[in-house]
C-alpha cells in the first residue's frame, strides 16, 4: 500500500507556489517593465489572463491530456480525468497525493503560455490572446508535455529511446522553453511588427521593474527545478545548487559580452542573463554537476546575448526577446545535456547517443510547435484578427483596451480647463551659461 511522504508533499506544494510566483507577479513585472509605459497594464494582464484561462483548462482536460492514458504516443486521453472528478484526496502517485502533482504541473502550463506573450507585446488585442491561450495549451502544450513526461514519443518508451537513449528534460527545456520560444517566433511573423519597429528605439519604461521581476523569477525557479525532483532529497538539492550557479554564470557572461560589444554592462543585460541561465539549466538541473551547470550557464549567457540582436538583422519583431532568451536558451540547455550529463554525457564517457537524442528531441519539439502554432495563429488572424487599431497602438493600449493607465497622465493629457491669467513680476536672476 502506498503511503504519503509528508516531507515530499510539503516540498512539492511549496514548489508549486514558487512556480506560480514566477508568473504572478514575477513575469508580469519583468515583462511589464520592458514594454513602454502606455502598455504596461496590458502586458501584465496577458500574464494574469494566461493564468485564468490555463488554470481552468488544466483542471477540465489539460492534466488528463498531458498525463492520461497514451493515445498513439502523442497525447493522453483528455476524458480519462476530465474535471478531476475521479481523483480524490486519497489518491497517491508515487509518494505524494495526485492532486499535489496536478497542481504543480498546472503552474508549468501557466508559465509556458505566459512566456509567449512577451514576443507579441505592444500590438495585440486581449481577447484573441485569451482565445489563443486556451487553444494553444490544448493543442500544443498538453500533447508535447505528454510526449516528454507522460509516456509519449519523446519519453523513456519512445522511438528515440529505443534507437539511442531516452532524451533528458528534467524540468522543461523542450516542454516549456523551446515550446514557448518557437510559438513566440511564429506569432511575431503572423502578427507582424510594431509601428515604428527598426525606425526608433523602444526602450523599457521601468528597469527597476525588470530587475525586480528577474529576481523573483530566480527565486521562483528553485521551485521550478528543485520541485521537479518530486521529493525533498539529494536530487532536489543538486537541482537547487545548479539553479543557483547557472544563472550566476550566465549573468556574468552576458555582462562581459555587453562590455566587449557596447563598452558598458547594463541592468537589462544582467537581468536577461539571469533568465537565460535559468532557462538553459532547466532541462539539465538534475543531470549535471554544478561545474557542468556553470559551463551551461556561461555558454547560454553569451549565445543569448548575441541572439537577441538577430531580430533587428532579420526583421522579426520579438518585442521582449522571447526567441533570443527562451528558444535559444532552451536549445542550448537541451543540447548541452548531451555533453555534461554525468551519467550518459559525451564528456563523461557516454558517447554520442545522448547528444544525438537531445538534438532529435529538440528538433521534433520545434517542428511540432511551429506547425501547430501556425495553424492556430493563422486561424485567429483570418477570423477575429490579432492587431489593435494603429491609432490605439500609437496612443496607448492600456487606455484603449482596458480603460485605465498605469501612471497618472501628464497635464497635457487632461481636458482643457478654464485658465486664470495672473500677471506677476518676474524676479531677476543671473544668467546661466549653456553648454
Amino acid at each position: 500500500m502506498l503511503t504519503v511522504d509528508s516531507g515530499a508533499t510539503a516540498w512539492v506544494l511549496a514548489s508549486a507556489t514558487l512556480v506560480l510566483l514566477m508568473t504572478i507577479p514575477a513575469l508580469a513585472l519583468f515583462y511589464g517593465g520592458m514594454v513602454r509605459g502606455k502598455s504596461v497594464l496590458n502586458m501584465m494582464m496577458m500574464s494574469f489572463g494566461a493564468a485564468a484561462v490555463v488554470g481552468v483548462t488544466w483542471v477540465l482536460w489539460g492534466y488528463s491530456e498531458a498525463f492520461g492514458g497514451d493515445i498513439g504516443g502523442v497525447v493522453g486521453n483528455p476524458f480519462e480525468a476530465f474535471g478531476l472528478m475521479n481523483i480524490g484526496i486519497d489518491d497517491i502517485g508515487g509518494s505524494i497525493p495526485t492532486l499535489v502533482f496536478i497542481g504543480f504541473q498546472a503552474t508549468f502550463a501557466v508559465i509556458t503560455v505566459a512566456l509567449i506573450s512577451g514576443a507579441i507585446a505592444d500590438r495585440t488585442r486581449f481577447v484573441p490572446w485569451l482565445i489563443f491561450a486556451g487553444i494553444w495549451v490544448t493543442v500544443v502544450y498538453g500533447p508535447l508535455c505528454h510526449m516528454v513526461w507522460g509516456g509519449g514519443l519523446l519519453g523513456a518508451d519512445g522511438p528515440i529511446a529505443h534507437a539511442l537513449v531516452a532524451p533528458m528534460d528534467f524540468a522543461g527545456g523542450t516542454v516549456v522553453h523551446i515550446n514557448a520560444g518557437v510559438a513566440g517566433l511564429v506569432l511575431t511573423l503572423i502578427i507582424g511588427r510594431r509601428i515604428g519597429f527598426a525606425e526608433r528605439t523602444m526602450r523599457p519604461h521601468n528597469l527597476p521593474f525588470v530587475m525586480l521581476g528577474a529576481g523573483l523569477l530566480w527565486v521562483g525557479w528553485f521551485g521550478f527545478n528543485s520541485g521537479s525532483a518530486l521529493a525533498a532529497d539529494g536530487l532536489a538539492g543538486l537541482a537547487w545548487v545548479n539553479t543557483f550557479v547557472a544563472p550566476a554564470a550566465a549573468a556574468g557572461s552576458w555582462m562581459v559580452a555587453e562590455k566587449i560589444r557596447q563598452g558598458k554592462a547594463s541592468s537589462l543585460g544582467a537581468a536577461s542573463g539571469v533568465v537565460a541561465g535559468l532557462v538553459a539549466v532547466t532541462p539539465a538541473a538534475g543531470f549535471v554537476s554544478p561545474v557542468g551547470a556553470i559551463f551551461i550557464g556561461g555558454i547560454a549567457g553569451v549565445l543569448c546575448a548575441m541572439a537577441v540582436s538577430l531580430k533587428h538583422r532579420w526583421g522579426y519583431d520579438d518585442s521582449l526577446d522571447v526567441v533570443g532568451v527562451h528558444l535559444v536558451g532552451g536549445l542550448v540547455g537541451t543540447v548541452l545535456v548531451g555533453f555534461w550529463s554525468t551519467s550518459t554525457g559525451l564528456f563523461y564517457g557516454g558517447g554520442f547517443d545522448q547528444l544525438i537524442a537531445q538534438i532529435l528531441a529538440a528538433g521534433f519539439a520545434m517542428v511540432y510547435c511551429a506547425i501547430a502554432t501556425a495553424a492556430i495563429g493563422l486561424a485567429i488572424k483570418a477570423t477575429i484578427g490579432w492587431r489593435i487599431k494603429p491609432a490605439y497602438e500609437i496612443s496607448g493600449i492600456d487606455m484603449a483596451l482596458h480603460g485605465e493607465t498605469a501612471y497618472n497622465p501628464s497635464p497635457s493629457h487632461h481636458p482643457a480647463q478654464p485658465s486664470v491669467s495672473l500677471t506677476l513680476p518676474t524676479p531677476s536672476r543671473p544668467k546661466i551659461p549653456t553648454r
